[in-house]
């Protein structure tokens, strides 16, 4: 939506990795200019593959599903790669069209992202079981590795690649998390999951800033700290 956002992308120093998450409506036109501004790969939220249910999903309009589908070849084509898919499992919703999925990556610069939902807005009616999904994947896998963020696991089954997010009640994925977010209102966020250890930063200069980002840093306390998790490549 930002119109400047090639220049925003451009004007960043060098980084190691540099990744958008978006809902991908918008990218097809984008794809090729993000990728020379410097941008090195994207996330694009896709949760199923039946467009009248995505458009129940995203509460989108007509067209928006086939401009997402033209938004993900458009990045395979500019090189943003790989390209995750975000997938987020909704129990009677698109919890039978994670083979299908699969199916639609493989063989492509593609990743699955099987991602738990959680509970805000009091959405646990919606709750799949993931950790049975993962358990599945685990006995199909061809290979499994762990991702050092989160020690997340990555399942390969036939030139497909797939990874599952559980943040809920996980105390692995808390342990491991080293993610520090910027809120919209000028606050640096320790953890997703609180807004009790927020640091505020509108106004200060460079130094200052960087002694914030210490203490944002000191702030981080794990959600989660008895250890649910017992599926998957954390067995």
């Amino acid at each position: 939506m930002r119109k400047d956002l090639e220049e925003i992308i451009s004007a960043l120093p060098e980084l190691k990795d540099v990744s958008l998450t978006t809902n991908g409506s918008l990218l097809a036109k984008r794809a090729r200019g993000l990728k020379e501004a410097g941008l090195n790969r994207v996330n694009i939220s896709l949760d199923t593959l039946k467009e009248e249910k995505y458009n129940l999903i995203t509460k989108c309009r007509e067209g928006s599903f086939s401009n997402v589908l033209q938004g993900i070849n458009a990045a395979l084509k500019a090189g943003l790669t790989p390209v995750k898919l975000n997938m987020v499992v909704l129990k009677g919703v698109n919890e039978d069209e994670i083979e299908q999925m699969i199916e639609f990556i493989r063989g492509k610069a593609l990743v699955l992202q099987i991602i738990q939902l959680m509970n805000f807005n009091n959405v646990a009616r919606y709750q799949a079981d993931v950790l049975e999904i993962e358990e599945q994947l685990r006995r199909r896998a061809d290979a499994v590795k762990t991702n050092e963020l989160h020690r997340r696991c990555k399942y390969f089954l036939d030139g497909a690649e797939i990874e599952v997010v559980r943040p809920v009640n996980n105390a692995t994925f808390c342990a491991y998390c080293n993610r520090l977010r910027v809120t919209s209102d000028s606050k640096l966020k320790p953890c997703l999951l609180r807004n009790d250890n927020l640091v505020e930063f509108k106004g200060k200069s460079e130094p200052e800033l960087h002694e914030l980002i210490k203490q944002a840093v000191s702030l981080r306390e794990p959600y989660n700290k008895s250890e649910s998790c017992k599926a998957g490549c954390h067995r």
